[in-house]
C-alpha cells in the first residue's frame, strides 16, 4: 500500500481539473443533518430501496418514469399495508403492465418493509437508526442493509442511502479505480478487507478536512478517471 495522498492534494487536483475551487463546490453536493434523516418517514425509506433495487441492472430513466405508477400500484409504499399483502396479490400487482414485471424484484417490496418494520419496532423508526449510524463506520450500515434487506447489497444500499440524504461515500467506477490505482485495494472492492481500507482512508480525510464523506467522495471522483472539464 502506498503512502496515503492528503485531502489537500486530491482537492487541489480536483480543482484543476474541474476549472477552479468556484466549479468544483457547484459539483460537491451535501448530506442531510442527522436531524432531518431522522425526520423522514419509513414509507420514502421503502420506496427509496424498492427504486434503486429496479434500478439495479435495468435503465434508470424508464425505471423514473414509471415510478409514479409504483408508488399507486403498491400504496404509496405504506408499510403496514406491504406487510399484510398476500402472495397472490403480490403476484398479481407483478404482472400490472405500468410497472416492471419482474417479480423476483417486486418480492423484495414486502420483504424490505418486513426489515423496516423490525426496525421501527427496536428504534421508533428506520429513519432514526440510518440518522444514527456514525460516519466512521458507514461501511457497517452497508453491511447491515446487505444482512437483513433484500437485494441491498453492493452499491445499491448505498445508492439509496445517498438518495435519502444519508452522508456516505460511493464506489463509484472513479473511486474505486482511484483506491486500486493507489494500491489500497485489490481484488473485490466489496471484499470485507477492501471496505474496511477504503473507509480507514475516508475516515483519515474527513479527520483532515472536517468534510462530508459526500463532498469527500464526489471530490476524489472528480480528481480522477476521464472527467475533465
Amino acid at each position: 500500500m502506498s503512502a496515503l495522498e492528503t485531502y489537500q492534494g486530491i482537492y487541489q487536483r480536483a480543482c484543476e481539473r474541474k476549472g477552479g475551487p468556484v466549479a468544483l463546490a457547484k459539483i460537491v453536493s451535501q448530506p442531510l443533518s442527522n436531524q432531518q434523516v431522522a425526520a423522514l418517514s419509513d414509507d420514502r425509506f421503502l420506496a427509496e430501496m424498492s427504486k434503486k433495487v429496479f434500478q439495479s441492472g435495468f435503465v434508470w430513466r424508464v425505471v423514473r418514469n414509471k415510478w409514479p405508477d409504483f408508488e399507486r400500484v403498491f400504496w404509496g409504499f405504506d408499510i403496514d399495508k406491504l406487510l399484510l399483502i398476500p402472495d397472490e396479490m403480490l403476484e398479481s400487482k407483478a404482472q400490472d403492465p405500468s410497472i416492471i414485471r419482474n417479480y423476483s424484484k417486486v418480492k423484495t417490496i414486502r420483504e424490505n418493509a418486513m426489515m423496516i418494520a423490525a426496525v421501527r419496532r427496536e428504534h421508533g423508526s428506520f429513519a432514526r437508526l440510518v440518522a444514527n449510524w456514525p460516519s466512521a463506520d458507514i461501511i457497517g450500515l452497508w453491511a447491515y442493509l446487505k444482512k437483513h434487506g433484500a437485494r441491498l447489497g453492493g452499491n445499491t444500499g448505498p445508492y439509496m442511502l445517498r438518495a435519502m440524504g444519508k452522508d456516505t461515500f460511493l464506489l463509484s467506477q472513479d473511486v474505486e479505480g482511484y483506491f486500486r490505482q493507489h494500491n489500497i485495494i485489490s481484488g473485490s472492492a466489496q471484499s470485507k478487507r477492501s471496505l474496511q481500507a477504503i473507509q480507514q482512508c475516508f475516515n483519515t480525510w474527513q479527520q483532515q478536512s472536517g468534510l462530508s464523506l459526500q463532498a469527500l467522495s464526489i471530490t476524489l471522483a472528480n480528481s480522477v478517471g476521464d472527467n475533465f472539464v
